[in-house]
């Protein structure tokens, strides 16, 4: 296993923060950031993509403002998703923009080009891509990601259908490089339990969604907080690819979550699917079945004062066995 150069001695707590679509934004990836946390946010969500360049110059700003005033104890270094689908007819503006503000972490997803991997790499920034099986994580290598993130049962938003274990034991089988576990993480509990099965990593969407900072309704954060794991519903409908979603949220837009149809995986939309005027992620809110976890609407920074306290908990209770 190993961690990448330019997240040692830079992180309080081994998490990435997920890019969660309409959600992150400056404020939340600035409060990961420093309080020790990679933090991310989907290049799609500033919008048009002049807005994708002053998020980019506002977050190098304030993070190098951060790292001077703190020398000893720097910010996180921060990450942009990329969608790779030909659907996104933005990619190469935003890549353009990667490049030009060196991004030092982009999370590649939908799809993987060895173009991209290149372009990022030309300023020495790192690629990591999600993956939901073994298959994809290996064609995502040989391609030139530099890490995987293993997208396993129970994520919120789109994911996969396979165990964290067996998801894990299978890419550790033949990769010993960069490797995040995704996948019903809310606590520091499971954090331990993502290294102990082989992850280097935490990968956390749901959690921070209850945020303050957040760019979320108020009512989907407080349905986050009043959710459990019984409350997530796994379907194709919303946007063509499976993906985890709040129960209620289904309800409230009329439709009924234990009769929805399945849509055409080959044309994958950001619509609802069917006759209905329901949206992912606008209407149809996503989450993962970690929610459980989640008791109230927090600032990020006092979230991941919880996840650490958490987590040398476990550590502590581990090595005491």
């Amino acid at each position: 296993m190993s961690l990448p150069d330019l997240l040692k001695g830079r992180l309080s707590i081994p998490v990435v923060g997920s890019p969660l679509f309409i959600i992150s934004n400056p404020d939340l990836v600035l409060a990961q950031c420093k309080a020790g946390v990679v933090g991310s946010f989907p290049s799609l969500n500033a919008r048009p993509v002049e807005v994708f360049e002053q998020w980019l110059q506002r977050i190098t700003r304030e993070l190098d403002e951060y790292n001077q005033a703190n020398p000893d104890k720097p910010a996180a270094p921060f990450a942009v998703n990329q969608i790779v689908h030909k659907s996104n007819d933005r990619l190469q503006q935003d890549l353009e923009l990667c490049v030009k503000y060196k991004v030092p972490i982009v999370i590649t997803s939908l799809g993987a080009r060895e173009d991209v991997n290149e372009a990022v790499h030309s300023y020495g920034g790192i690629v990591l891509h999600d993956v939901i099986n073994n298959f994809y994580a290996r064609k995502a290598i040989e391609k030139g990601a530099d890490g995987l993130i293993a997208v396993a049962a129970g994520a919120g938003g789109h994911a996969g259908t396979l165990s964290p274990f067996a998801l894990i034991h299978e890419i550790r089988e033949w990769f010993d490089g960069p490797l995040l576990l995704s996948g019903a993480i809310s606590n520091g509990n499971a954090i331990l339990a993502a290294q102990a099965a082989g992850a280097d990593l935490a990968y956390i969407g749901s959690a921070f969604i209850a945020t303050e900072e957040a760019n979320a309704a108020q009512a989907y954060k407080d349905m986050i907080v009043e959710s459990t794991a019984s409350d997530i519903v796994y379907s194709n409908l919303f946007t063509g690819v499976h993906g985890n979603y709040l129960r209620q949220s289904i309800v409230n837009s009329g439709l009924d979550p234990e009769a929805l149809p399945e849509s055409d995986p080959s044309k994958m939309n950001f619509g609802s699917g069917g006759s209905s005027k329901a949206k992912a992620w606008r209407d149809i809110w996503g989450a993962g079945q970690g929610v459980g976890a989640v008791k109230q609407v927090v600032p990020a920074a006092a979230l991941i004062e919880r996840l650490k306290a958490e987590y040398e908990a476990a550590r502590a209770r581990v090595a005491a066995l």
